[in-house]
């Protein structure tokens, strides 16, 4: 009976540090419930008060001022296709850089790492001008059209299809499978866990996308749900505790998802990063 003891005596450190860890993390959370159930003088106070004033009217002040529920779809629809389109697209870029043999592919390899080392803003006004002369400007399909592609996840996505063994597909293209048959019927599936890292990257990167949206959008219709948000903020003075309660009725979803599928979520991104 001691030694269950000893291994808990010496796992007594790690245990505090994850709980102050844990509590660093849940308080972001905790003060933005807290502040959206106060009033302006109580979340502007010096010092903070901590206790909330239970106003739950600031949550129907955000409906009554921001468009939300139509935002809310436009940032559920922007999420989808710019989801399903990098899974598609990520992964056919990827499995021809991981298997296919072609005539300049290395050094297309190479130019799709270059495009990772530069930053996004100083494509952003090239970008602008183009959509700008297809009239796609203050529009949803502007807004999703650049994140349709991913040089990152074809990257990550390619480290993954070559770590697959080269038997499996071997064994498909003696018996007669082309490569388009072995993508789809073959590695595809081997690489879930990879395309579920993706996805959720993917989704938490494009409900928080802010600066695309913000340049191309200037119409409270067409605005997602982080565009909308920042418009709460005033030039003189922002009613903090309801732009919290609609920054928190914003966050419940991807809260929900991640409650929903933790544990594959949670597979998904240790498997990609084992490999």
């Amino acid at each position: 009976m001691s030694r269950p003891q000893v291994g808990g005596q010496r796992l007594w450190p790690v245990h505090v540090v994850l709980a102050i860890g844990a509590a660093a993390m849940v308080a972001p959370f905790f003060w933005q419930l807290l502040t959206s159930l106060q009033t302006l003088g109580q979340a502007t106070s010096v010092p903070p008060d901590f206790v909330p004033g239970w106003r739950w009217s600031n949550y129907s002040e955000v409906f009554s001022s921001m468009p939300f529920l139509r935002q809310f779809l436009n940032t559920v629809l922007i999420t989808v296709v710019r989801v399903a389109a990098q899974l598609l697209f990520c992964s056919m870029a990827a499995y021809a850089f991981a298997r296919l043999r072609f005539p300049g592919r290395n050094a297309l390899f190479l130019l799709l790492l270059a495009v990772l080392m530069v930053p996004s803003q100083v494509y952003l006004l090239p970008q602008y001008q183009i959509l700008m002369h297809l009239g796609l400007l203050n529009t949803l399909t502007g807004i999703v059209l650049p994140g349709l592609f991913s040089a990152f996840g074809t990257f990550m996505l390619r480290q993954f299809f070559l770590s697959l063994p080269l038997d499996v597909e071997e064994a498909a293209r003696l018996d007669g499978a082309g490569p388009v048959r072995i993508f789809w019927s073959v590695m595809l599936p081997l690489a879930k866990p990879g395309l579920i890292s993706l996805g959720v990257l993917t989704v938490l990167w494009s409900w928080n996308d802010l600066l695309w949206p913000l340049v191309v959008a200037n119409d409270a219709s067409r605005m997602p749900l982080s565009v909308g948000l920042a418009t709460l903020q005033g030039e003189h003075s922002t009613d903090y505790p309801v732009l919290m309660a609609g920054s928190l009725l914003a966050s419940l979803p991807m809260i929900v998802m991640f409650v929903v599928a933790q544990r594959r979520i949670t597979e998904g991104i240790a498997f990609t990063g084992s490999k």
